[in-house]
């Protein structure tokens, strides 16, 4: 009998799983990074049950190891209310690489900078911090890795846990393009990831931002790329320390004209972008009568805007992208995802989340 109701629940399984109902495994940690508008509250408080990290944009550091900022008190009281982990992420301060720079050679500004972070965590019973720390700059690898090291080991001495916001990296080359020779130089060479990986308790890798208002118009992170960057962490970082970056923003590539009015030059005009909410998209799609097409290679959907004869165009992150990234996570075992940003994205990801 004992074998026979085993096989009866081995089988409800199999078939609860091909009908789609367990499409998110529930040990998957789901991070969500919050930032202070009302939109993003409101979202944090209607799905918070679907939550277990919530990561504040809360703190900024400077060269002096001088750390201000704050959550808000209604995220930390709902989040103690719903077990929901609190990890505030501290970030450079203008993500300046100068002023990193400088903080990251002064001993007694990280030692500041930490006997804060432990007060803090302390005090407000945070999980533990997360560093984003971005544009650093190559020649800093060792500096910054010995900065990680004095934070994990206070921070861990006291309970509480370190993470890393690590800018996305698919190869090891710097890339093809002086374009990607800048990224390699400033913002990606910078992590030494396998001795990362050692140091703290787990690494958000950022796989969006594939496409910026640096570069041509593309997706925000398309689903080929996204797998090449998490098979690369992969072979420095273990499954169940990487937690997979999933974009909940779209974005927006215009022509922008940024001189005065008396300037009849037409070298200030140019090409940029800008990020997106899910509704925002919804609106303009309206307003140009346009429709989404799926990409099948790159799984998101796109969008051709006519302004006028000029073309804009959009990249959409949505519930079906977001479907897609989920599966990666899946099929590579990772710790979990780290989406940016709640209160951006099409509220059809819940769905997916239950």
């Amino acid at each position: 009998m004992k074998h026979f109701r085993f096989g009866i629940i081995v089988a409800l399984t199999v078939w609860f799983v091909n009908q789609g109902y367990a499409q998110v495994s529930p040990r998957a940690e789901r991070l969500f990074y919050y930032v202070n508008t009302e939109n993003a509250f409101k979202s944090f408080k209607d799905h918070i049950d679907q939550i277990t990290v919530v990561s504040p944009k809360a703190y900024d550091v400077d060269e002096n190891g001088t750390v201000w900022g704050g959550v808000d008190p209604r995220v930390i009281k709902l989040a103690r209310e719903h077990n929901v982990k609190v990890m505030p992420l501290l970030k450079n301060r203008g993500f300046d690489q100068e002023l990193l720079h400088k903080l990251l050679s002064d001993s007694v500004a990280v030692g500041r900078m930490v006997r804060t972070l432990v007060h803090l965590c302390t005090e407000n019973k945070y999980m533990g911090i997360q560093f984003d720390f971005e544009n650093l700059n190559m020649l800093d690898r060792n500096l910054y890795t010995a900065m990680c090291r004095r934070a994990a080991q206070a921070l861990h001495q006291h309970g509480f846990e370190l993470s890393l916001a690590v800018v996305h990296k698919p190869e090891q080359d710097p890339g093809t393009t002086a374009y990607l020779a800048w990224l390699y130089e400033n913002w990606r060479e910078g992590y030494d990831l396998k001795k990362l990986a050692k140091i703290v308790d787990f690494i958000s890798v950022m796989t969006y931002s594939q496409h910026t208002g640096r570069t041509t118009p593309g997706p925000v992170a398309a689903l080929p790329w996204v797998e090449k960057v998490v098979k690369y962490f992969l072979k420095y970082v273990p499954p169940e320390k990487l937690s997979l970056g999933i974009p909940l923003y779209s974005e927006h590539w215009y022509t922008a004209y940024d001189a005065p009015p008396s300037t009849v030059s037409g070298k200030y005009a140019h090409s940029t972008s800008k990020t997106l909410s899910y509704g925002e998209v919804e609106a303009l799609l309206d307003s140009y009568n346009a429709k989404a097409v799926w990409d099948d290679t790159d799984e998101v959907n796109y969008a051709v805007l006519n302004n006028d004869g000029v073309f804009e165009y959009l990249y959409i992150e949505d519930a079906r992208s977001f479907a897609a990234k989920f599966d990666i996570m899946k099929k590579y075992h990772l710790r979990g995802f780290s989406a940016w940003v709640i209160g951006d994205e099409d509220p059809g990801i819940w769905k997916l989340l239950k």
